[in-house]
This record gives structure tokens, C-alpha cells and sequence, in this order.
């Protein structure tokens, strides 16, 4: 395949390389294997032993793929996560990207487009043993009702590497805020396609009206798991998902477990989705929804046509 040219077939970048959609199988949209934040002192997710009880555990419900939304500099372990995969079976898709400033205690990437361009098309930066998967998705995060400096340069960034590669952009939305100054961003200023942009958070400030809106957008609205981190809206959740799908807006709902501390791997974890999320997705919501959000749309999210 030539420079720039796109693959015929849409495929989903994992860290064993690309496969198409329908491979992904029951997916965790949304979590965190590997983690390290300044913000997070002593919380850190560093483990690869307890990584891979997670993943056996999230396997032994029925779950087949996970998608990681650690960025470059917070320990997301990318070299780990090939082996991890080897070993459990489970399809893992890493990142590349950048978080809030207040992440990171060194200096920035000076050109983080032509950092998330090489992540994503030669190997993630720092890996270890050897393994330098391709990141699958570039991980973003607006900031609290709005766009700072940061989450601007970051996020034009990703738009042009987007631009040159077609991979998905997977955006931070600050405690649920500030969907609407994201679209406009990314895909009006700079022309990225809807479908290629999910909105992260969504159920942390549980506005059915701001859901719809973003839906009507046609972006992927992305809902977390419980845990301690979350816990203030966790029980509108199933609200915002039944009122998403009387709406008419199914497709274009995922699901993960966001799991970002040693606490909230212990209390719910990586198995929580697949063990009592899923289950109660179909027992509420109705089998077809239930495959939907777990199976169809992430096939659909995080398949794209590569350009390299």
C-alpha cells in the first residue's frame, strides 16, 4: 500500500496489529489497564500481574476486546499490553494523544501531531522489550464548559493527524462538559468527520437535552462504569442510555468501565462491565440493545479506513 493511499477495508488498529470490526466481538469501550498521573498520587496502575487478573476476569463474563484511553506520558504501558493480549486472548487497542496539561510535571511534545502521526502509524514511544504497537485511537481532553490553550493545540493536533492517518479521536470531556465547544472545534474548524469523534464522560453531567444534542451530531457518546472517581451521577446512567434509545440515537451509544485508580480496580474493575453492566443492559434494555452497545458500535467507533 502506498503513502497516504486508504485501505480498502475498514480495520481496527490493536497492538497485534489491524483487523476488521466484527473481531472486536463484546467490547469495553473505555478503560484503563495502565495509568500514572501526578494527579493521582499513589493510585497508580503499574501492575501487569493484576492487569492480566482483570482481563481473565472481564474474559471469564464474556468479554473479547478492550480499548485503552492512556495517553503518551502517563505509564500507559503499551509494550506490556501486546503481551497481556498474547496471553489472555483479549484484542487491546492502546492510544496515543495527550491529557490535560496538569498530567504531565515535564515539558510537553513540541509537535504533538508529528508525535501522534509516528505513534500512530510506526510504534508507540517507550515501549518495552522490544514490542512497539501502533496506537489505535489519538486521546484528547477539553476542559471544564469550554477549551483552553492546551486542550486547543492538542486537539488541532489531533484533527491533522487525523487528517493524515484516519484514526479516531477519543475526547476527555471534563466532569460531562463542553460537547458542544468540542464538535465545533474539531469538526467544524477543523473539518473532522463526527464519526470519527467520541465524546468520553457524557454521563458525568447526566443533561438528557446536552446527550441529544451531541447524538444528533452523529458522534459517538461514550458512557463510564461506576466507581469511586464517578460515583456522583453513576445512577443516571441507565437513564441517560433509556432515554438515548427511545430517542432513536442506539447506534450511537459505548459503554466502558474508565477504571483509573488502584481503588476503583478493586472496588468494581475492568470485569464490572461485562459482569453486572452488560447483563443489566440486556435485562433492562432489551437483548438487541445490549448487542448493540457492546458489539455493533464499538465495530463501527474504532474501524477506519488507515491511510498508513
Amino acid at each position: 500500500m502506498k503513502h497516504g493511499e486508504e485501505r480498502a477495508v475498514p480495520a481496527v488498529r490493536t497492538v497485534e496489529g489491524d483487523i476488521p470490526g466484527t473481531e472486536l466481538g463484546v467490547c469495553d469501550a473505555h478503560d484503563h489497564l495502565f495509568l500514572r498521573s501526578p494527579q493521582l498520587p499513589g493510585q497508580e496502575l503499574a501492575d501487569s500481574e493484576a492487569a492480566e487478573q482483570q482481563l481473565r476476569a472481564f474474559a471469564g463474563h464474556g468479554g473479547q476486546s478492550l480499548v485503552q484511553w492512556t495517553p503518551h506520558g502517563m505509564g500507559r504501558r503499551s509494550g506490556a499490553l501486546v503481551e497481556l493480549a498474547r496471553r489472555t486472548g483479549v484484542r487491546l487497542v492502546a492510544a496515543t494523544g495527550l491529557h490535560q496539561a496538569q498530567h504531565y510535571p515535564g515539558e510537553l511534545p513540541s509537535d504533538p501531531a508529528r508525535l501522534f502521526v509516528e505513534e500512530l502509524t510506526e510504534g508507540v514511544r517507550g515501549a518495552v522489550c522490544g514490542e512497539s504497537p501502533r496506537a489505535g485511537l489519538i486521546k484528547v481532553a477539553g476542559d471544564f464548559h469550554g477549551l483552553g490553550a492546551h486542550a486547543r493545540r492538542t486537539m488541532a493536533a489531533a484533527a491533522e493527524a487525523h487528517h493524515a492517518t484516519g484514526a479516531p479521536i477519543a475526547v476527555h470531556l471534563e466532569l460531562g462538559t463542553g460537547a458542544a465547544d468540542v464538535l465545533a472545534f474539531l469538526c467544524d474548524e477543523h473539518e473532522v468527520p463526527p464519526s470519527s469523534v467520541l465524546l468520553g464522560h457524557l454521563g458525568r453531567c447526566p443533561d438528557v437535552r446536552m446527550q441529544r444534542e451531541a447524538a444528533r451530531s452523529g458522534a459517538w457518546l461514550v458512557f463510564d462504569g461506576p466507581s469511586r472517581t464517578h460515583h456522583a451521577t453513576d445512577w443516571r446512567l441507565f437513564d441517560s442510555l433509556a432515554d438515548l434509545l427511545e430517542q432513536g440515537y442506539g447506534s450511537s451509544v459505548l459503554l466502558g468501565g474508565d477504571t483509573v485508580t488502584v481503588t476503583a480496580r478493586a472496588e468494581t474493575g475492568v470485569p464490572y462491565v461485562t459482569r453486572v453492566l452488560r447483563p443489566r443492559v440486556a435485562r433492562e434494555l432489551g437483548d438487541e440493545a445490549a448487542r448493540r452497545i457492546f458489539v455493533d458500535n464499538p465495530a463501527r467507533a474504532f474501524a477506519v479506513h488507515w491511510k498508513s
